[in-house]
């Protein structure tokens, strides 16, 4: 499965094979057209690219996304009837694949409150169920996050730092934990292997963003 991963850039995700799956899109080269299923975790422009979701949809791509965000999917020409709206706490299945929402929020900044609704996902694909914690801080939900691979933002100002990352990641205890959210916008390539130093040697650590 972990091959079949990619960080495009920043936080943009892919999980390739059937289906493609992308999150958060950002920064695409060319015009692929090629996702089957896009999620998106908040609208602030890192994440919600109208111009980067044109490269990546088709006529029949799904999304999914923060219920707050639905007049921002239907501007950039989305179907109502291929866009799923999401709670915290929701989940449903799409393509095949488990969804659940679940809380993205800061607890120490202003950028992303708890009020907004914004989400992190847990996706079931070919067994392993793949945490990506969208822009979050620490949160007392963290205790209810049950996963294999995390995928968690370590980059700072906006999320957590390498160390608050590291201590949720060995928190929740995934069997691999990916970093994001560095090295373009935020952070320092080097945030990848700070955020890897410390965390658990019980959990591998692959770097995704070089």
């Amino acid at each position: 499965m972990i091959e079949r991963i990619s960080i495009n850039a920043h936080s943009s995700i892919r999980i390739g094979g059937t289906p493609v799956i992308c999150v958060d899109p950002f920064r695409i080269e060319g015009e692929p057209h090629d996702a089957d299923l896009i999620l998106f975790t908040h609208s602030h422009f890192d994440h919600f690219s109208p111009e980067d979701v044109s490269r990546l949809c088709r006529p029949d791509t799904l999304c999914a996304a923060p219920l707050s965000m639905e007049s921002d999917l239907l501007s950039c020409g989305l179907p109502k009837d291929q866009i799923t709206l999401l709670r915290p706490g929701d989940s449903t299945v799409l393509l095949g694949i488990p969804i659940e929402a679940v809380p993205a929020y800061n607890t120490n900044k202003p950028m992303h409150p708890r009020a907004n609704g914004w989400l992190g996902y847990i996706l079931t694909v070919c067994g392993e169920r793949i945490y990506i914690a969208g822009d979050t801080d620490r949160i007392p939900e963290e205790k209810d996050i049950r996963c294999d691979i995390a995928m968690v933002p370590v980059g700072g100002t906006y999320t957590m730092n390498t160390a608050e990352a590291a201590a949720f990641v060995n928190a929740i205890h995934p069997r691999i934990a990916i970093p994001t959210h560095y090295g373009s916008i935020v952070g320092s390539l080097s945030d990848g292997e700070a955020f890897a130093s410390k965390v658990a040697p019980s959990i591998q650590v692959v770097l995704k963003i070089k």
